[in-house]
Order: structure tokens, then C-alpha cells, then sequence
């Protein structure tokens, strides 16, 4: 009589503590899944805003480089995940508006994928190797025109808005501009350097302590105004093709379509609040970018306006290769 006493006493102590345990048990880590190479603007992005969300969540990030396909590669996997707001992933331009807007494309993120927030402006540059490169976007487009093999660049993938600067600059200029695609601006960048390839569109954030060094020479931004980054990097239509500018670069972070809405608006409303700091500030203008937030809402608006924007620009380029 008196052990039952005693078990019946103990049976509710041990289930109140067994139920906390056994949450944290069965909550799995946040993915944010890095459609490109580690070490450039996305990679460097996901890390910041997992970390705060990793502290703010009070649970586990993982950051998971999934490269290919220009930034579609990471893209896909986030549109098959289950949509509980466990896994997000960073995108790009190139995948988002450019891709999805190029004949025979099956995957259209902005139906697949939410927007949660807009996290920076990244701009972009064309870089040369010092030795074997030309030394300004003249140069370069007067050898590409010269060589019977044209000029090889390199880009963070096929589709990119890397790959798409490029060839929009082929396309008004008429040179014979060949593209070598990337998985990612860290490793066109190191080819830059090694010599494989004499010139690459990638992002500023990958490039920038190597120009600094003296390493790369910045032929240009594909931009329409300079970036208050690197002021002295005039835009390529400053440095020998009037009118010319392309796809702004920016980042932001989504989840698979279906997410609900309570979901979406707290992390969008835990990212706004990590990138008001001055640590955010200075944290991304470390990466070579700019604050750029937008919620869900704002930034889907953007999405659907740029993609149709980009649908029209595209039109008539030559097939991707």
C-alpha cells in the first residue's frame, strides 16, 4: 500500500520532466541551405542572419552549400523540403528572375518558394588577371572581337546574373565574349588569380581583398551608378559603352511555398530586427554589400515587378552555353 502510495507520487514528477527533454529532443537544427560555394557574399549572409536566428529562436542553425545551376540547385531542394519553416535557403537574380524567364524553363521559384525577407544589395564586378587580362573593359572587348576564339570569362553558373551582365555586354558590344561557368565567385575568382581564365563577372565580395592587394584588376560594375564600396570602380558604361547597365544584385532569404504565414512573419521580423544593428551594418559592409531589408510582403512585390522586367530584357538573348 505504501510503495504504490510512493509510485503513484513519482509517475507525475517523471512525466513533467520527461516532456521538455523529449522536445528538445525531437526539434531538428534550421537549415539554410547556400545555393553557391562557400566564401562569397550568400555563404558569408547565411552565416550572419543564422546565427542571430540560431540566438533569437534559441535552437540550432546549419548552413548547407548546395552549388549549381547559377543558385536554381538550392532553390529546388528548398521547394521539395516540408514547409515548417525548418529549412530556408538564400537566392539570388539569376535564379529567381533570370532562369525562370529563359525558354524551356520547368522551375519557377516565385510559384515554388516565399519570400521572407530581402537581407542586402550585392554589387557586382569584372575582374582580370593582371598579367594574362586585359586592363580595362576596352581591352577586353577589342581582344574579344581580335581572337578568332574569342575571350573567355568565368561566372557563378549558367543563368546567373553574372552569366546574364555578360552576355547582355556581348550582346550590345558584338564581341565574342565565351563563357566558363561556376559554381560560385570564390572559384572563378581563384582561376582569375591562377591564370586559367583571364576574366570573370562575379560578386564584389569575393573580389574586393584582391583588388585591394593588387591581385585583380576591376574593370567595371555592371551597374547603373557606382558602388559607395568601391567608388573608384567606374560602371561599364563609364569605362567604354555608353547605356549599358544590368540585373542589380541582391540576396534574399525563402521558404518552401506553403509555409504558414504566423511562420514566415516571425522570421521575417527576427531578420528586420538583427539588421537594424550596427553590428549587421558593419558585419555586411564587411562582405563588400549593403542593408538592404525588405519583409515578405515588400519583397514579393520587387520579385513579381523585376521578373517581369527581366522577362522583357532577356528577350533575344543567344542561347545559354
Amino acid at each position: 500500500m505504501r510503495q504504490s502510495h510512493l509510485v503513484a507520487l513519482l509517475i507525475p514528477a517523471s512525466l513533467a520532466f520527461a516532456t521538455p527533454i523529449a522536445a528538445q529532443v525531437v526539434q531538428k537544427p534550421l537549415a539554410i541551405i547556400v545555393p553557391f560555394a562557400p566564401g562569397a557574399s550568400a555563404d558569408g549572409i547565411a552565416r550572419l542572419v543564422g546565427n542571430d536566428l540560431a540566438a533569437h529562436l534559441a535552437r540550432n542553425v546549419v548552413i548547407e552549400n548546395k552549388a549549381g545551376a547559377g543558385g536554381t540547385l538550392g532553390l529546388e531542394l528548398l521547394a521539395k523540403a516540408m514547409p515548417d519553416g525548418d529549412t530556408l535557403a538564400i537566392g539570388a537574380p539569376g535564379a529567381l528572375l533570370i532562369a525562370p524567364n529563359l525558354p524551356g524553363a520547368t522551375f519557377q521559384p516565385l510559384r515554388a518558394l516565399m519570400p521572407v525577407a530581402k537581407l542586402i544589395d550585392i554589387p557586382l564586378v569584372v575582374v582580370a588577371n593582371p598579367v594574362t587580362g586585359p586592363k580595362s573593359i576596352a581591352e577586353m572587348l577589342a581582344r574579344a572581337k581580335r581572337d578568332p576564339n574569342g575571350l573567355s570569362y568565368g561566372s557563378t553558373g549558367v543563368n546567373s546574373g553574372q552569366h546574364l551582365a555578360m552576355e547582355l555586354l556581348k550582346k550590345v558590344t558584338g564581341a565574342n565574349l565565351v563563357h566558363v561557368p561556376y559554381r560560385g565567385s570564390t572559384p572563378a575568382v581563384t582561376d582569375v588569380l591562377g591564370g586559367q581564365i583571364p576574366v570573370a563577372c562575379v560578386d564584389l565580395t569575393s573580389a574586393l581583398p584582391f583588388i585591394r592587394a593588387g591581385r585583380l584588376i576591376a574593370l567595371g560594375v555592371p551597374s547603373d551608378t557606382r558602388t559607395s564600396t568601391a567608388p573608384d570602380i567606374p560602371t561599364i558604361a563609364e569605362a567604354g559603352v555608353p547605356g549599358y547597365a544590368s540585373a542589380p544584385g541582391f540576396l534574399g532569404l525563402f521558404a518552401p511555398a506553403g509555409t504558414p504565414e504566423p511562420t514566415i512573419k516571425r522570421l521575417t521580423h527576427a531578420v528586420a530586427a538583427y539588421l537594424k544593428t550596427p553590428d549587421a551594418h558593419a558585419k555586411v559592409t564587411g562582405l563588400a554589400a549593403e542593408v538592404a531589408y525588405l519583409d515578405d510582403v515588400a519583397f514579393a512585390q520587387l520579385l513579381a515587378a523585376q521578373s517581369a522586367r527581366w522577362k522583357d530584357l532577356i528577350a533575344g538573348l543567344p542561347p545559354a552555353k
